[in-house]
């Protein structure tokens, strides 16, 4: 019961950290999208292999599970599961080797992490995602009859010192891997593998040490609601394609002195090259920023680019922030004189770590700020 306290503690922990990936996500044509918080339902079948003393194969027992869970952040989710059917168990004696069968049913709680949004950014358009998860709960082991038959059976070969008849409740621990192939906005093709550490009673034999199962699970996971908003980027009215032409009845003026040309007025640009969490990598979207500020570098030879790098404050601290927003300043540094050959002389960076923050919005400070100006 420590390890499950220890085990929920962790998860209200973790509850409190929404901001380990960022939830807003622009596709390239500009939509955006946002996270919303969902239940979901797993619906799964297999296989499980138990531990024992006796070939692979014949310890290998029929396995379904059906969950329900809630993911609360692109990176955290939880889950409430029932897994069951049937255990075997094995041992070898004397010679003599051979199997028996149980029922059980483990119903139990998962804390999940989505590792996939953690390293790589929330993007709902993604095809595979990886999922770590651990959990812990309470296993059922009941129909111990064969067990039974080989103790009351005149060939006795084995002792099993810790059998069981009516009933044998434990508590089981585990942690395993989903992986998830997304089919559609609301259905997930999934493949799980996790292992189970139950005490030594569970297969009735004595050994010493803890008992094990594995289970190797195939099904769908099923999105109850929506799980992201869609935002549109803006668009730009076509303008009539044959306007009616304006009658001028105005006299015409009599045209005076041509006035002087007037020297060209050079703006500069501002370009904001976004990041996702703990990364230094340009995504293709925001390249496109950075050949712009090439495109003008080499249009007005004489303009120059400061370039400015930024970690946000929501996450990490100090000593990671201030690596990153370097490494983002380098980055693009390395972007515009290694790929545009934009001289060295015409380029000024600096980094600012999490101790500026010139966005409202947290995430938005995982940045690169480029200015370029005239000289």
């Amino acid at each position: 019961m420590k390890s499950f306290r220890t085990l929920v503690a962790a998860a209200f922990l973790a509850l409190g950290t929404t901001a380990m990936a960022q939830a807003t996500y622009v596709a390239p044509d500009g939509t955006q999208y946002q996270f919303v918080k969902h239940a979901f339902l797993d619906l799964q079948g297999g296989a499980q292999y138990t531990l024992g003393e006796s070939e692979f194969g014949n310890l290998i027992s029929p396995n379904v599970q059906l969950g329900l869970g809630y993911q609360f952040s692109p990176v955290l989710g939880a889950r409430f599961a029932v897994n069951g059917w049937q255990s075997k168990g094995g041992f070898d004696f004397n010679g003599e080797n051979d199997t028996y069968k149980f029922k059980y049913i483990a119903p139990g709680v998962d804390v999940m992490f989505n590792l996939s949004n953690l390293f790589c950014g929330w993007n709902p358009n993604r095809v595979f995602n990886v999922t770590a998860f651990l959990g812990a709960g309470v296993n059922f082991a009941f129909d111990n009859d064969e067990v039974k038959e080989k103790r009351m059976s005149g060939n006795k070969v084995y002792e099993f010192k810790h059998y069981w008849e009516k009933g044998s409740p434990s508590i089981v621990g585990r942690g395993g891997v989903d992986l998830n192939f997304r089919l559609s906005d609301a259905v997930s093709l999934m493949l799980e593998g996790n292992a189970n550490v139950l005490n030594d009673h569970y297969n009735s034999k004595h050994a010493d040490n803890p008992d094990w199962y594995f289970n190797a699970l195939v099904g769908l996971r099923i999105n109850l609601g929506k799980s992201y908003t869609k935002i549109l980027p803006p668009t730009t009215p076509n303008p009539n394609p044959n306007p009616e032409p304006d009658i001028d009845v105005t006299p015409t003026p009599t045209p005076g002195p041509t006035p002087p040309p007037q020297p060209e007025v050079i703006e500069p640009i501002r370009r904001d090259i976004f990041f996702t969490i703990n990364s230094t990598v340009i995504s293709d979207q925001e390249a496109v920023k950075i050949r712009q500020i090439a495109d003008y570098m080499k249009k007005y030879p004489n303009a120059k680019v400061d370039v400015r790098g930024y970690a946000d404050k929501g996450t990490g601290n100090a000593t990671i922030n201030a690596r990153l927003a370097a490494g983002r300043a380098d980055v693009v540094v390395k972007v515009l004189r290694e790929q545009y050959n934009i001289p060295a002389s015409r380029i000024t960076y600096s980094s600012y770590g999490d101790t500026v923050q010139p966005f409202v919005e947290n995430d938005l400070n995982r940045v690169s700020i480029c200015v370029a100006n005239p000289q």
